[in-house]
Order: structure tokens, then C-alpha cells, then sequence
């Protein structure tokens, strides 16, 4: 299955910014605080009012990341372009190894329209200054993002698309190198690489990367090793948290759903046709509307797919 068009995923995926804050500046308070809300026994406002106080008498001494914690602070709460913009366009020493998060979280704002218009040529602008010619001390993340933005771009630039997962991936982003992987299997913004797919999908796929997992379970089913297919398909549909998976590995929780959905279609198909596995009609139908649930759009490409006699 060749990489989708949908638009490029939104969300936040990363340490909460008030445990970065207790932990960064060691606040023993704060720490209280955020234990009594877990038990339930304090409120967020009062965390976020202790949070801003402490953050303020550290801005005063004129602290750097202070400055880029408070933006953090309020990205969360839908308030920090300005803190961004601050680090940005600071000439402090201190600050330039925090620029690069800045711009990234900063273009994350204008692409989601958070706290500004939505711009997709400033969210652009942006992650390429984050993403620093391919950096591996700049922001990884803003690599990735931008091979994932050039591949759901109108019109897409796929080679560009591919350049920066190239980047990412060498700077070891588990997301970029199953896309790579998958790129090189369908000759997308690259020529065609069969082997230098299977090498990426294989490492990702050992390293916890569902997506690539899902498009080696498509491989081996494509060339009739129905066996493995079915067994790493089982192995593969199990996962049923996509939100720990991604925490996990760092991954999107839509490539996870993506990876867990093909393989189950795939899982299903052999049960239904008993390939590779015994046959079993009630399972397959299980499977199949699990695939469904997990992302549709697969799922109905696959079945298109499976009603035209390509798999």
C-alpha cells in the first residue's frame, strides 16, 4: 500500500510541559501538586498558576529556557506564539539550542491555526529553520514532519518528501525510516529499491515501528509466503493501545491505527482463505471489522484490492 494523501496528522505527542518544569528546575512544590492531581486532590489551574510563578522569577534573572518553557506552557494552553517568537528572534547564546523547538513547535501552531491564522507556507518556513539543513543537533522532529508535509502537500513534492525522512531517518527517527522503507518499495520520490526497502521496513519493524510492521505483513503476503505473513499478522493484531504505542515509540497514533489495520485485513484474508493458517470463516469476519475500525480508509482500499484479485 504507497503512502496515503490524507492531511498531515495533527496532535501534540510529548512530555507534558509541567513535568518538564518541576524536573528542569527541580520545584519540590510543584512536584507535590502534580502528584495530589493524580489523586485527584489538587486542580490543574492551581499546577499552571504555580507553574507561571516559578517560571516568572526564573524570566526576571533573564533564564533563557524559562522564556521557552513559559511559551511550552501556553502552546499547551493555546497562548505561547509570542514565547515562541521571543526564542526565536533571541540573540542570546543561551538560547540558540532552544530555537530549533521553538520554530517547530511555532509551525506546528500555524499549520493547526493555534493561537494564529493558519498558514501553510509559515508552518513550512518554520520547520525548515528547525530542521536546519538536516542538523541532527536541530529539531528531528520538524525533519520528519517535513517529509510528511512535502508527501500530503497539493501538489506533493515527493522527492523533497523523501529527502528530509532521509535526514530524519539518519538522525534516528523510528517514523521516517518505515516511511523511507516504504517509499523505496514503491519507487515513491526515489527510484524503485526492493532491497534498501526491506533493509529500512526490517530495522524499523525490529525497532516497534507498527507501520512498517503492517507493510512487511503486505510484502510477504504479496509473494505467497502466506505462513509468515499469518503469523506476524496474529502477532501484529494483538496491539490494541495505540495511544501506549505511540508513547512508546514515538510514532503517530494514525500509522500505528494504519499498521494495525493492514495487518488484521491481511490476517483475515488468510484465515478466510486459509493461507498459511487454518481456515476459520467467523474469525476472518471478526478481524475484518476490526480493520474497519482501525482505519477505514485501508481497510476499503484493501478490500477493493481483494475484490479485483490484486491480493
Amino acid at each position: 500500500m504507497k503512502l496515503s494523501s490524507e492531511a498531515l496528522p495533527q496532535g501534540r505527542s510529548s512530555e507534558p510541559v509541567l513535568q518538564t518544569i518541576s524536573r528542569t528546575f527541580g520545584d519540590s512544590e510543584l512536584n507535590k501538586q502534580q502528584g495530589a492531581e493524580i489523586a485527584g486532590n489538587y486542580s490543574h489551574t492551581a499546577l499552571f498558576a504555580r507553574a507561571e510563578e516559578l517560571l516568572a522569577k526564573r524570566i526576571l534573572d533573564g533564564d533563557p529556557l524559562a522564556y521557552f518553557l513559559q511559551g511550552q506552557l501556553y502552546f499547551e494552553e493555546e497562548k505561547g506564539v509570542e514565547y515562541m517568537k521571543i526564542i526565536i528572534n533571541s540573540n542570546s547564546p543561551k538560547a540558540r539550542h532552544l530555537k530549533y523547538a521553538a520554530a517547530y513547535n511555532l509551525g506546528r501552531s500555524y499549520f493547526e491555526g493555534c493561537g494564529v491564522k493558519h498558514s501553510d507556507k509559515e508552518a513550512e518556513r518554520l520547520w525548515i529553520i528547525a530542521a536546519d539543513h538536516g542538523n541532527p543537533k536541530a529539531s528531528v522532529k520538524a525533519q520528519s514532519t517535513l517529509g510528511m508535509f512535502y508527501s500530503t502537500s497539493n501538489p506533493k513534492d515527493l522527492k523533497k518528501a523523501f529527502f528530509w525522512h532521509s535526514e530524519a531517518c539518519g538522525n534516528g527517527s523510528l517514523e521516517s525510516q518505515g516511511i523511507l522503507g516504504v517509499m523505496y518499495l514503491y519507487g515513491q520520490g526515489i527510484r524503485q529499491n526492493t532491497k534498501a526497502a526491506l533493509e529500512c521496513l526490517k530495522e524499523a519493524a525490529e525497532r516497534g515501528n507498527i507501520y512498517a510492521q503492517g507493510h512487511l505483513v503486505e510484502y510477504y503476503y504479496k509473494r505467497k509466503f502466506y505462513t509468515k505473513a499469518a503469523a506476524f499478522a496474529r502477532r501484529i493484531a494483538e496491539n490494541d493501545n495505540i495511544d501506549m504505542l505511540a508513547k512508546i515509540t514515538d510514532c503517530l497514533p494514525v500509522y500505528i491505527a494504519k499498521g494495525v489495520a493492514m495487518a488484521t485485513f491481511y490476517l483475515a484474508r488468510c484465515l478466510q482463505l486459509g493461507l498459511g493458517i487454518q481456515q476459520d470463516q467467523a474469525a476472518a469476519k471478526n478481524y475484518y471489522s476490526r480493520a474497519c475500525l482501525l482505519d477505514p480508509d485501508v481497510a476499503s482500499d484493501l478490500e477493493l484490492a481483494a475484490n479485483h484479485g490484486r491480493i
